[in-house]
This record gives structure tokens, C-alpha cells and sequence, in this order.
């Protein structure tokens, strides 16, 4: 599975205590709007490679302490001193919450580049955000919009590439 990393949460810019926490410059877009996050992406060497969240702390700066799991020393952490973190599309898209009608009318491709259909309507349930998609047989479907189904969002082309569990698309 393929992510497309374009959105950058900000840069890692020190240690931060003694559990292998790191301190990371948030950029100003997230200062007020802290995503929830399993996972990110640091850039090392260019590339994006992925890492778990084991847990975070935001005082309410432009500062969020971030640890991951497997790095619970200050000396395994230390080498990531620079990098910059961050997000796949399908993790956060900043805009949604003020304004879900940007992704109306986007075509929901599933494995294999299988067109399911178009975004009719942005909802939101219990705080889940559900998409509801005119599938090519004219049936309504509703998709949980999350991020472990999301495999990229192309804004340009209006394209979201989404890995559905098997079924899903039969439950509505």
C-alpha cells in the first residue's frame, strides 16, 4: 500500500526529557487543531518512513512531545534530531471540518483502480466522518472516511484511492 506524504505537521527539534520523547515544532496550521495520530512519517534521507505513536503531549504552544514505539531512550531518539514529520493525506485534511464540501463530487477508486463511485455527501457520525458515495449503479454506500482505508487523495485530479475491507461495500 502506497501513502502520499504531503502534509507537514512541523520538525523534530530536540530530546525532551529522559523516556526518549522528542519535541517537535508544530507548523502554525496545527497549533490550534492537534490531529489524532497513530502513526506519521519521519523524512529521513529524503524518504518517508513510517513510525507508531506510543504517545503525545501537547501544552498548547506550537510545541507537541511525541514518543514512538520501540524508541524509549534519548540515544536511539537523538538521531532524528532535524527531521521533518509528516501526515498522509489520508490522515488529515485540514479544511474538512470548516468546509466537507471540497471533497463532494472526488471519484472513490478501491484496490486495483475500481471506480466505486462519486462523493455525494460528507458526514459526520458519533465524530466519525462517513463519505457517502454514489456507487456507478446509482446505489447510495456509506465508508467510514478513515485513515486506515484511505491510500492517497490526489486534490488535482479530485481522485481518492481507498483500500475497503472486503464486504463493506454490501452492508447499505
Amino acid at each position: 500500500m502506497a501513502y502520499k506524504c504531503d502534509i507537514l505537521l512541523g520538525r523534530i527539534t530536540k530530546v525532551s526529557g529522559y523516556e526518549g520523547a522528542v519535541a517537535v515544532k508544530l507548523e502554525k496550521i496545527f497549533t490550534d487543531n492537534i490531529p489524532q495520530m497513530e502513526s506519521i512519517f519521519l523524512e529521513i534521507e529524503g524518504r518517508p518512513v513510517p513510525f507508531f505513536i506510543s504517545g503525545s503531549e501537547y501544552s498548547g504552544a506550537d510545541i507537541l512531545k511525541l514518543r514512538f514505539e520501540g524508541y524509549d531512550s534519548n540515544e536511539k531518539i537523538s538521531e532524528f534530531i532535524g527531521c521533518r514529520i509528516f501526515l498522509t493525506s489520508g490522515i488529515y485534511n485540514v479544511n474538512l471540518k470548516e468546509d466537507n464540501e471540497n471533497l463532494i463530487g472526488y471519484r472513490v477508486f478501491m484496490q486495483e483502480d475500481k471506480l466505486l463511485g462519486s462523493i455525494s455527501e460528507v458526514l459526520t457520525n458519533n465524530g466519525q466522518w462517513l463519505i457517502n458515495v454514489i456507487s456507478i449503479n446509482k446505489r447510495e454506500i456509506l465508508i467510514p472516511f478513515h485513515e486506515h482505508f484511505i491510500v492517497s487523495i490526489d486534490k488535482r485530479k479530485k481522485v481518492i484511492k481507498m483500500n475497503i475491507p472486503e464486504g463493506l461495500t454490501e452492508i447499505n
